[in-house]
């Protein structure tokens, strides 16, 4: 990734909207810098001085990057090669951003820029170092460079979805009837970092269903100890990170033979992923006319109330972007954007079935970088 061009290309937008901006670790500096971000905790894990930790740069100077010491030494950031300003463990963050600020020139009331991923305790003491200061958003400028990836960044993408549909092979060796979910989630995410992923790219989840095992969202203490017995639709939802990115991918596993209703559902939903696909023609259509072909394949079924969703998102170094592919978002496709096309039939106490790929709109329509699987998969 060429991070030097990204950085000039976004400090040349910056100049219009901004006088200063800052990005903390994030998927927005990650982007534009390289510096790398963590797995997340389940609860805040503060350092001392948290609130500066990230880039500040001006449309002319920087990137600063400032990190608190423990931030530095123990994600091994402190070899950086960028201006680096680390923060001591009874040093005043204040100060040290204060200095940094003096170093860039800024008018009596600046403009600044802050990504969307920012803590409000870091626009808390902006405001007092900053009286007059007038906030905008760092994402939104950012946007416009992330939204179409380059084929070095498809490329990327590609690679994490080969993980991903890897893992799912392993996975798929160890199925047997009567198992957890807790069983079956655990070896999804064993098999993704076995195979090369940091870990999964959001909370690797299932939504199971059959007439004697109604679908339970949220509630996972409950909901994971449950046993799979046939006849149960299982349905994947997960996905690898590689080199930043993040992959999202899905597939539908029957547990017992299928019934003549449950290969119909099934077979929708497929038909209904290709008629996306399809209709992902950049240049020709929009996000809304997308999700409008593939929602007419369910619909004309009898089946669209349980189409409960928008048929995907743009993904990247995030794994949900806009624009979206849903009713109301008129976004024109571009070649180059990234989209997962996930339609699916989701019934309470019946059967269910979802698909899910990564595809890339080009000209004549969307580019798979996922392809195995696209049978029922049948566990007896």
């Amino acid at each position: 990734m060429n991070h030097n061009e990204r950085l000039r290309q976004y400090q040349e937008l910056l100049g219009a909207s901004a006088d200063l901006a800052f990005l903390p670790i994030s998927a927005d500096l990650e982007y534009l810098t390289g510096v790398p971000r963590d797995i997340p905790n389940f609860g805040v894990t503060l350092h001392p001085g948290a609130w500066l930790e990230g880039a500040w740069m001006t449309p002319s100077k920087g990137p600063v990057i400032a990190l608190p010491r423990m931030t530095a030494e123990f994600g091994g950031l402190d070899k950086l090669n960028a201006e680096l300003r680390v923060l001591g463990d009874w040093d005043d963050p204040e100060t040290l951003v204060r200095d940094i600020l003096k170093g860039f020139d800024l008018p009596m009331r600046p403009r600044v820029a802050i990504s969307d991923r920012a803590h409000a305790e870091t626009v808390v003491h902006l405001q007092k170092l900053l009286p007059e200061v007038v906030f905008v958003s760092a994402t939104d400028i950012l946007r416009n460079l992330r939204v179409i990836k380059s084929e070095d960044e498809i490329a990327i993408m590609r690679r994490a979805g080969e993980i991903t549909e890897a893992a799912f092979a392993d996975v798929l060796e160890t199925l047997k009837i009567g198992m957890t979910e807790l069983d079956i989630l655990s070896e999804v995410d064993y098999q993704l970092r076995k195979h090369g992923s940091l870990g999964p790219s959001f909370t690797t989840s299932m939504y199971n269903t059959g007439p004697n095992h109604p679908l339970i969202h949220g509630d996972r203490a409950d909901k994971w100890h449950r046993k799979l017995y046939a006849p149960t639709s299982l349905l994947f939802d997960f996905g690898a990170v590689y080199n930043g990115y993040c992959y999202d991918y899905g597939r539908t596993v029957s547990f017992g033979a299928p019934t003549g209703d449950q290969q119909r559902v099934y077979d929708l939903v497929m038909e209904a992923q290709r008629a996306g696909i399809a209709a992902l023609r950049a240049g020709e259509m929009t996000t809304e006319q997308t999700d409008a072909v593939a929602r007419k394949v369910i619909d004309d079924a009898g089946y669209g109330r349980a189409f409960r969703h928008r048929l995907g998102h743009a993904i990247g170094r995030d794994v949900h972007e806009p624009p979206f592919l849903t009713n109301g978002d008129t976004t024109p496709l571009r070649e180059g954007m990234l989209f997962t096309i996930e339609p699916s039939i989701l019934q309470s106490t019946g059967f269910s079935a979802r698909v899910e790929d990564v595809v890339v709109a080009r000209p004549g329509g969307g580019e798979k970088l996922t392809h195995g699987y696209q049978s029922l998969i049948v566990i007896e």
